[in-house]
């Protein structure tokens, strides 16, 4: 390809408040197959399309995650998530990744050790994107609004239970990157009046569906946590918070005793 410069894909990005500019730049120059396909990216990022949709992926936990537009964006913050949950993981175990999107969480879950792997989300995008991604490495998807969505057979059987709901409460939706209000699903970022209204609905049937010491896993904010703790405890499940500063994340992990 040689009719578009990276010194002027740079520019251009600089120019449109691309603070990475350099870096994207050489990943549509990458990604892109001709001079037009690497045009029409640039344009499209140019224009706010988040830059793992120009491109098809997202980098997640080393992987290369297959993404579609209107599929929530795995944060990198929720590498920390993943890691919490490898923790008390166990070669077999039966995960349910529930709020699943693009299926990030369970995916890199699977390939770092051999488990029995279940996923669930309400978005018909967000279930088409994650068989790409699941079904491939031996997983099931399926389509339907969280617990109502899964196998019966599962109830009682689930050793790592990993939804990662969204947690902004209703009036800050408005404060977030123009990327993730025009570009992601509302219900993928608006958690309720605070932040906590489908983590009380994961919470309420946790203890059902998970077994004997298994574990739920939900990423809040610092400021949500105490009060997330408090919902796990009333349903029956021990919390413990666990913070990285590196990556600026809070993950509640809630297990069934």
């Amino acid at each position: 390809m040689t009719g578009i410069t990276t010194s002027t894909i740079v520019s251009t990005l600089r120019a449109a408040g691309c603070v990475f500019a350099e870096d994207e730049a050489d990943l549509l120059i990458s990604a892109a197959h001709d001079d037009a396909e690497l045009a029409r990216m640039v344009e499209q990022r140019v224009a706010g399309l988040p830059i793992e949709h120009v491109v098809g992926f997202a980098e997640f936990c080393g992987l290369r995650i297959l993404l579609d537009e209107g599929v929530f964006v795995p944060r990198r913050r929720t590498e920390h998530l993943v890691a919490e949950a490898l923790a008390l993981s166990h070669p077999g175990a039966v995960v349910v990744d529930l709020c699943c999107g693009s299926g990030a969480l369970g995916v890199a879950i699977a390939v770092a050790q051999s488990i029995e792997l279940y996923a669930a989300d309400l978005e018909p995008a967000a279930v088409r994107c994650a068989r790409r991604n699941v079904e491939p490495i031996g997983g099931q998807v399926f389509e339907g609004d969280l617990y109502s969505a899964l196998p019966a057979s599962l109830r009682g059987h689930v050793d790592l239970l990993i939804s990662n709901v969204p947690y902004v409460p209703t009036d800050e939706v408005r404060l977030l990157p123009a990327e993730a209000r025009l570009h992601e699903p509302l219900v993928t970022l608006d958690g309720g009046d605070d932040g906590l209204e489908v983590l009380r609905r994961v919470s309420a049937e946790a203890a059902q569906w998970l077994a004997p010491g298994g574990s739920v896993f939900a990423e809040t904010s610092e400021e949500q946590a105490p009060v997330a703790a408090a919902i796990f405890s009333q349903d029956g499940l021990k919390p413990r918070v666990s913070t990285s500063d590196e990556l600026y994340a809070t993950v509640l992990i809630g297990t069934k005793e």
